[in-house]
């Protein structure tokens, strides 16, 4: 594999490289646009989006998905007044033949961070926290801790080396992928590089960040970071079919994942790899009706208070037109949410107030078509005729 390849982070990050993954002909659409989407067991009296959009997206969608190569796809768009449109396209299992289905769990890679931040946050409202403590207050070991804080690392700028950059982590993490790597295994990773900036300069989208916010919940709480978030988050929003796993534990149905990110460059089945090197930063399983829900609690802050929520949509430049972050959280065009990737899987879930329109979208690749995400070029495609003043670009790509 390129050398520039393996170092573009395995995922549960927003970034990734280029390689194609070899699709046969799959079926077209298993699921017709529904009104409800009854698959997934809402309800949606508002019906479809119409015959000739809903023909205009089943089209860009199935173009998209062959072009760039994406074995399985699943959409959800639901926009009050005007309908709701849910397709499932593709094959589950490359080798089955299996169809993609709407009702899969799926791994969820980076939108594992706005859970982890949520969680973070409900501390900040209890008082047992505050966004700008020290880092070194929580955690010893930190390079320049005592000048990091807990909100330059939701803000993704702390300027402390991300951990999945490091030749190393790449080399072990892809020679034993069921390996299960604790918090402080990884960090040590990262912890071994200079920082690339002085903390609040510059923006670099790092999963070091995210792991020590992980290690900060668990150290004020006194409790697993799986079990905090399980109870003051996904419990609270309602999520019935997300959850932190503990090892490798992947509910059924879920599609087979597919992958490039390996040491030969071929591409691999990923679908029993081990989350756990991403851990708070992208560990995470769920599926379309529980991310469509999410969505809207996420970006209008149904489980924290207005001013906390505040600080949290306070968006600052990445340096990729279009695209601004906040804490653990994005704004493309309006539209505002997270989108993850993982080896096998990238997911997107956005909403947009203007609208209060959501837009989820699963997939079982993370291999990129001409150097941006599946999942971005999906996102892209689907906005552009649905809601063409708001177009989704959330592709922010590493140095």
């Amino acid at each position: 594999m390129r050398r520039t390849s393996r170092r573009r982070l395995l995922a549960a990050t927003l970034f990734v490289a280029s390689v194609l993954i070899p699709v046969t002909a799959a079926p077209a659409a298993t699921v017709q646009a529904v009104t409800a989407g009854r698959s997934t067991g809402d309800q949606d009296p508002a019906g479809g989006h119409g015959p000739e959009l809903t023909a205009r997206l089943d089209r860009a969608i199935e173009d998209t998905r062959e072009q760039a190569g994406i074995p399985g796809v699943v959409v959800g768009l639901w926009m009050p007044g005007r309908g709701s449109y849910v397709r499932a396209t593709g094959v589950a299992d490359t080798v089955t033949r299996e169809p993609m289905t709407v009702d899969p769990f799926v791994r969820i890679g980076s939108e594992t961070k706005t859970f982890t931040v949520t969680a973070l946050l409900r501390l900040v409202d209890d008082r047992r926290i505050r966004l700008d403590d020290p880092i070194s207050r929580y955690v010893h070991g930190v390079p320049h801790g005592d000048r990091i804080t807990l909100r330059q690392l939701a803000e993704m700028r702390s300027g402390l080396f991300p951990y999945t950059s490091d030749p190393d982590f790449i080399h072990d993490l892809l020679s034993d992928p069921e390996r299960t790597f604790t918090p402080r295994e990884v960090l040590a990773y990262g912890f071994r590089h200079a920082n690339t900036s002085a903390p609040g300069t510059r923006f670099e989208y790092s999963n070091t960040n995210l792991v020590l916010l992980g290690l900060v919940i668990e150290k004020v709480t006194g409790h697993q970071l799986a079990d905090v978030i399980d109870r003051r988050v996904i419990r609270p929003a309602g999520l019935r079919a997300t959850l932190f796993p503990y090892g490798t534990e992947f509910p059924e149905p879920h599609p087979r994942g597919y992958t490039d990110q390996t040491l030969s460059g071929a591409v691999a089945d990923a679908t029993d790899w081990n989350p756990s090197w991403a851990w708070a930063a992208g560990a995470m399983i769920s599926n379309l009706r529980d991310l469509r829900r999410w969505a809207e609690v996420v970006a209008t802050g149904k489980l924290l208070s207005p001013e906390t929520q505040a600080q949290r949509l306070k968006t600052l430049p990445t340096g990729f037109p279009g695209t601004t972050y906040g804490l653990g959280i994005f704004e493309t065009n309006g539209w505002i949410g997270h989108n993850g990737s993982i080896p096998g899987y990238e997911t997107v879930t956005v909403y947009l107030p203007s609208e209060k329109a959501t837009l989820v979208i699963m997939i079982n690749t993370d291999a990129t078509s001409d150097g941006q995400e599946p999942s971005t070029l999906l996102a892209r495609a689907v906005t552009a005729i649905a809601t063409p003043d708001h177009v989704y670009d959330g592709a922010v790509v590493t140095p």
